[in-house]
C-alpha cells in the first residue's frame, strides 16, 4: 500500500530532531550536570565532545552500509540502539559512564542522518517536491539544534539534568511503531561487496584527527596532539588511496567533482561550526554571567529557535527566484553580523539580537546546500553522498565545540586559573572573585563569537564565488565526471 508523501516525510523528521536537540541540549544542562557529576574540564568536552565526534566518524560507514542493506531497515536498528543509549545517558552515575552513553549515542545517531536524507530523495523523485521536503528537513534540523537549550531549560525546571536524555525515549518509541509502515525500502542494487577495511582506515583517519584538533585547542601545541595528527593524516591518505582503487569504494571521491556538493558540503561544515560552538557557550553565559534560571533562559533563546525553522523554511520559496550563491552568501553573512553583535553588545540584548540572525542566517544557507547535496548524488549514492554531508555537519559542530568552546574555556583559565565558571558558581566563591570569573567567561565568549564571525564570512564569500548559479536537479549526462557510467536508479525492496 502506498503511503502519503508528507506523512513519510513527518515520520522522517523525527531521528532529526532528536540527533540535532543531542548536538546542543547539554548547554543548558551542563550547570547542573556540574554540580551533581563535578567533572573536570577536559571530562566535560568530552561529555559534549563524544557523541559528535563518534557520529561523525561512523557517518560514512553507516551510510554505505546502509546503501547496501536497506536504509529504513539501518534507520530502525539505529533507532533502537539510539533509544537504549539515552536510557544509559539519563542515569549515568559517574562524568566517565556519561561520556561512554554520549559515545553509543552516537553510534545510534551515526545511522539516523544519511537514512533519513538518503529516504528523501526516494520518496520525494521530483525537483521541486524534493526542494520543500529538503527544506522541512533542514528546518527540523536548525530548528532542533536552537530548540536543544529550549527543551532543557523546560525539562531542567521540573526534573533532574537525565531529564534531557530520557525525552528521547517516547520519540524513538513512535519512530519504531509508525518508521514500518509509512516508509519505503530503498537501496542500491548493485551495492558490491562492503569493504571493512576502508571503514577501519576512516576512523583512523578521522578520530586521530578530531583528537589532535581537539589536543591543541585545550593544552595548546603538545606532542601528543602532532601524533594525533601525523596518525590521522597517516589514516587518510591510505584511506583516499583505497578508495581510489576499489572497485566499490566505501566512500565515492567522484563525488567531490561536482562542485555543487564539494562546497556545499563544505559550507554547512562551517555554518554547523559556529552555530554549535556559540550553542555551547550562550546558555551558560545566560545562566551563570547573567543569573537566569534554566527556563528563563531557554525563553530567551526561542526566537533563535524560530528564526532557525523560519530560514529554512523560506529558502526554498526564495530560492525560485534568486540564485543559490547569492542567498547562501546572504544567510552566511546575516549570521556572521549575528555573531558580531553577541561580541561587541554583550548582555541580552545582544545575546538575543545576534542569535536571532545566526540561527535564521545560517538555517537559511544550509537548507539550500541540502538541496545542492541531494540533487548533485545519483539516486544508487543517495546514502553515501548523505553521509558525507551529515560528516559535515556532525564534524563541524563537534569541530566547533572543541575549538570555540576550548578557546573560550582557555581565555577563562587565563585570567582566573579556575576550570570551569560553573564549578566557580558552585563552590560559593567571594562575591569579587565571582564577578572577575564571570568578567572572565564573558570576554572568552566574545573571543569565540569574533572567531566564529571570521569563519562565516569566509563561507560567506566562498560560497558566493564557487557555488554553481544553478540549483542542481539530477545528475544529467553532462554532468557526470569524465569517464563515469550511468548507473541504474535505486529500487525499493
Amino acid at each position: 500500500m502506498r503511503t502519503s508523501p508528507r506523512l513519510a516525510l513527518a515520520v522522517l523528521v523525527l531521528p532529526v530532531l532528536l540527533i540535532s536537540i543531542d548536538m546542543t541540549v547539554l548547554g543548558t544542562a551542563l550547570p547542573a550536570l556540574a554540580e551533581d557529576l563535578a567533572p573536570g574540564a577536559a571530562e566535560q568536552l568530552w561529555i559534549v565532545d563524544a557523541y559528535s565526534f563518534v557520529l561523525a566518524g561512523l557517518l560514512v560507514t553507516m551510510g554505505t552500509l546502509g546503501d547496501r542493506i536497506g536504509r529504513r531497515r539501518l534507520l530502525l536498528w539505529g533507532s533502537a540502539a539510539f533509544g537504549l543509549a539515552s536510557v544509559a545517558a539519563a542515569f549515568a552515575p559517574t562524568a566517565g559512564a556519561l561520556v561512554a552513553a554520549r559515545a553509543l549515542l552516537g553510534l545510534g545517531g551515526a545511522t539516523l542522518m544519511p537514512s533519513t536524507f538518503s529516504l528523501i530523495k526516494t520518496v520525494f523523485p521530483e525537483p521541486r517536491r524534493r526542494a520543500t521536503a529538503v527544506a522541512v528537513w533542514s528546518a527540523a534540523f536548525s530548528g532542533g539544534a536552537a530548540a536543544g537549550p529550549v527543551v532543557a531549560g523546560v525539562l531542567l525546571e521540573h526534573f533532574w539534568w537525565g531529564s534531557v536524555f530520557l525525552v528521547n525515549v517516547p520519540v524513538i518509541m513512535l519512530l519504531l511503531v509508525v518508521g514500518p509502515v509509512v516508509l519505503p525500502e530503498s537501496r542500491d542494487p548493485r551495492p558490491g561487496p562492503f569493504d571493512l577495511l576502508s571503514a577501519v582506515l576512516s576512523l583512523v583517519a578521522l578520530v586521530p584527527l578530531v583528537a589532535a584538533v581537539k589536543t591543541l585547542a585545550t593544552e595548546g601545541p603538545s606532542l601528543a596532539a602532532l601524533a594525533a595528527a601525523v596518525v590521522g593524516l597517516g589514516g587518510g591518505v591510505l584511506f583516499v588511496r583505497r578508495q581510489r582503487r576499489a572497485a566499490h569504494p566505501l566512500l565515492d571521491l567522484a563525488l567531490f567533482r561536482r562542485r555543487a556538493f564539494s562546497v556545499s558540503v563544505a559550507t554547512n561544515l562551517l555554518g554547523v561550526f559556529a552555530l554549535v560552538g556559540l550553542l555551547v557557550l550562550l546558555p551558560q553565559h545566560l545562566q551563570l554571567v547573567l543569573g537566569l534560571g534554566p527556563l528563563s533562559s531557554a525563553l530567551w533563546m526561542l526566537p533563535g529557535s524560530v528564526a532557525g525553522v523560519a530560514g529554512a523554511l523560506v529558502a526554498a520559496r526564495l530560492a525560485r527566484r534568486l540564485a543559490p550563491p547569492a542567498l547562501v552568501g546572504a544567510g552566511l553573512g546575516a549570521a556572521a553580523l549575528g555573531l558580531v553583535l553577541v561580541a561587541a553588545l554583550g548582555g541580552l540584548a545582544g545575546v538575543l539580537a545576534g542569535f536571532v540572525l545566526l540561527g535564521g542566517g545560517v538555517a537559511l544557507a544550509e537548507a539550500l546546500t541540502n538541496d545542492l547535496i541531494l540533487g548533485a548524488a545519483p539516486a544508487d549514492r543517495a546514502g553515501a553522498a548523505s553521509a558525507i554531508s551529515e560528516t559535515g555537519y556532525e564534524l563541524g559542530g563537534a569541530l566547533g565545540t572543541a575549538v570555540l568552546g576550548s578557546l573560550a574555556a582557555a581565555v577563562f583559565t587565563g585570567r582566573t586559573g579556575l576550570e570551569t565558571l560553573g564549578g566557580a558558581v558552585a563552590s560559593g566563591l567571594d562575591p569579587a572573585l565571582l564577578a572577575a570569573a564571570r568578567e572572565a567567561f564573558t570576554a572568552g565568549l566574545q573571543v569565540a563569537a569574533v572567531l566564529g564571525a571570521a569563519v562565516l564570512a569566509v563561507a560567506a564569500v566562498g560560497a558566493w564565488r564557487l557555488l554553481p548559479r544553478a540549483r542542481a536537479t539530477g545528475t544529467p549526462p553532462e554532468e557526470r565526471p569524465a569517464g563515469e557510467a550511468p548507473r541504474p536508479a535505486a529500487t525499493g525492496a
